[in-house]
């Protein structure tokens, strides 16, 4: 499978919509994500199966003053643990390495092992609890961090 990552547009709200009620209990609406299509403060990035020209994951991030904060990421269940989720936050990493006055920022279920893990490989770290955060459960959240990208320096 080759995976191609390009900006989502408005024609992907069915699949991403398909892949958010598979991965989440409390699912984003629609309009929530057409809402962030539409925001030129966000960076929308989906992963496709170029053989298929299927959606198979996304990543939705909204820019703060200080932050670039994850506000949604999820792969198809038939395509996790194959690095989507790594391959989509490494893209933001690359197309924000400019900034270097925003870090990144995310909340991920407590429970969550393996995404905190990915965070964690990715240089992100715990900085704190949000609790009662998830409203299907009230589940604490992770508040975790990651400083920013900085470009190397020129030769």
């Amino acid at each position: 499978m080759i995976i191609e990552l390009r900006k989502l547009k408005l024609r992907d709200l069915s699949a991403i919509e398909e892949i958010e009620r598979a991965s989440y209990p409390t699912p984003w609406s629609r309009s929530m994500f057409a809402g962030e299509l539409a925001k030129p403060s966000s960076i929308c990035l989906g992963a496709v199966d170029g053989e298929r020209d299927e959606l198979v994951g996304y990543l939705i991030i909204s820019r703060y003053v200080d932050a670039w904060h994850v506000m949604n990421i999820a792969v198809a269940p038939a395509h996790r643990r194959k690095g989507i989720a790594r391959a989509l936050m490494e893209r933001l990493f690359e197309i924000t390495a400019r900034d270097a006055r925003r870090g990144y920022t995310l909340e991920v279920r407590v429970s969550n092992d393996a995404a905190i893990r990915l965070y964690e490989a990715l240089g992100f770290r715990a900085r704190g609890i949000r609790r009662g955060y998830y409203t299907d459960n009230r589940e604490d959240a992770l508040i975790m961090w990651r400083d920013p990208v900085r470009e190397p320096a020129s030769a």
